[in-house]
């Protein structure tokens, strides 16, 4: 199995279980590896699994979010890019979302900083696109952090209402948040 495998299997388990909640038994049982196994690919356990998991989501971002963000085309059509692919990303507000898994408990203290970072790329990258817009600048960086609290938000509310129509709401509602 590549690690590439694995490193999506493991995301799987720390989104439906948290970091406190994905024992390495549930991990084993995820990925069919054993401990030792699961100790070759990442020799200091489930703190480096999740930081990888962590490096991967950031990788993705910026593939997929911050590259189409700083593209070509109107800053309209490029917010409703983005929307597309969250929606694709958190399956339509069924997946839960990794980064508040771990912003909780005693994953927290350890991943504060990538999370920040990962967020704060995010928060710039929409502000860019609605200063290029003709938003004034403190405007966009608010109107972007308050599209971002929407989409996460709405994820937890989601999740806890067993429906996910607040996340697609949100989805639907970036423009209008962020003023476009």
């Amino acid at each position: 199995m590549s690690k590439d495998t694995i490193v999506a299997k493991l995301s799987d388990v720390f989104r439906q279980h948290g970091y406190e909640g994905a024992s390495l038994s549930k991990i084993s049982e995820a990925t069919g590896l054993g401990r030792a196994s699961l100790y070759h690919y990442f020799p200091k356990g489930k703190e480096e699994m999740a930081a990888t998991v962590l490096d991967r989501l950031h990788a993705n971002l910026e593939v997929n979010l911050l590259k189409p963000l700083q593209g070509k085309g109107k800053p309209l059509d490029r917010i409703r890019a983005m929307g597309k692919t969250i929606d694709l990303f958190y399956d339509s507000g069924n997946a839960s979302c990794f980064i508040e898994l771990l912003s909780i408990g005693e994953s927290q203290p350890l991943f504060q900083s990538p999370i920040q970072q990962t967020l704060s790329i995010w928060i710039d990258a929409v502000a860019d696109v609605l200063v290029e817009a003709g938003q004034d600048t403190k405007v966009a960086h608010y109107n972007s952090e308050d599209a971002i609290a929407q989409i996460e938000g709405s994820l937890i509310l989601s999740r806890c209402l067993g429906n996910n129509e607040p996340f697609k709401r949100a989805i639907a509602n970036l423009p209008k948040i962020l003023g476009l």
